[in-house]
């Protein structure tokens, strides 16, 4: 009886550690539904490609296949890589999402692990934009996008101040922040439309629901609308429970 209670123990801690490996390895594109007060009514549906926290994942191609020819433009929210990861990988993930449109960086804590030269240089070569603690005007379908890009906030780089002193409020407004605590400074004066962000992991492991981070979501607060992404890639260890990889396409709408 007890061999028999071993074996079943084995069996179950096997299958759950196969299960967090898939839940770690998931190509999900979540897709959402925005209707936001704030997009302009002349303007067409916007269609946005969210992707954070890489780290060491490839993208697959499974991913690129989803999305193609339905995003307007990619933004990359921070964790691109981390230490150890060979930025001949890094080019293949950024080629991969060029396919889809044109790409937006901000800068997220893991990123700067690594030679951020070599990395910028990598940037300028395919074409990628950076946005750090500012604002750009991005033209897009029959409209302009306000943009406003900050720095990584847990190590202290953040300055959102400056970043939102540069944006146009009459435009529609998106704010891009690795680390979702920067909502804390947004007020709803500010007129931020819509803010994404990653860092989290949504926890990465969930014991009963319960992580140290809250999963992601996508959540109406008083000042903005607020995505916070669970993220394709992990950190630690290459397993997730309860808060699978994901990546969003955002269909934003007048509502």
């Amino acid at each position: 009886m007890l061999e028999l209670s071993i074996i079943i123990l084995l069996a179950g801690g096997v299958s759950l550690l196969f299960f967090m490996l898939y839940e770690a390895r998931r190509n999900t594109v979540k897709v959402d539904k925005v209707k936001l007060p704030g997009f302009p009514e002349h303007m067409d549906p916007v269609s946005l490609f969210f992707i954070s926290d890489i780290h060491k994942r490839e993208i697959s191609e499974e991913i690129i296949e989803q999305v193609k020819g339905r995003a307007d433009l990619v933004i990359i929210g921070g964790d691109l890589l981390e230490k150890g990861v060979p930025f001949s990988r890094v080019e293949r993930n950024l080629d991969k999402l060029l396919t889809l449109g044109p790409v937006y960086f901000v800068w997220g804590n893991n990123d700067y692990e690594v030679n951020t030269s070599r990395l910028k240089q990598i940037f300028k070569k395919k074409g990628i934009i950076e946005i750090v603690n500012s604002s750009i005007k991005v033209p897009i379908r029959n409209g302009v996008l306000n943009m406003i890009g900050v720095d990584d906030a847990s190590t202290q780089r953040a300055d959102y101040p400056s970043a939102h002193k540069q944006a146009h409020p009459d435009e529609f407004t998106l704010l891009v922040s690795h680390d979702p605590r920067l909502v804390n400074q947004v007020r709803k004066e500010d007129g931020i439309d819509l803010m994404v962000s990653g860092h989290t992991h949504g926890g990465q492991i969930r014991l009963f629901g319960w992580g140290l981070y809250k999963k992601g979501r996508l959540e109406m607060l008083p000042q903005t609308t607020l995505l916070v992404s669970n993220g394709y890639g992990t950190t630690a260890i290459p397993l997730r429970l309860g808060a699978p990889a994901e990546t969003h396409l955002l269909v934003i709408d007048k509502g």
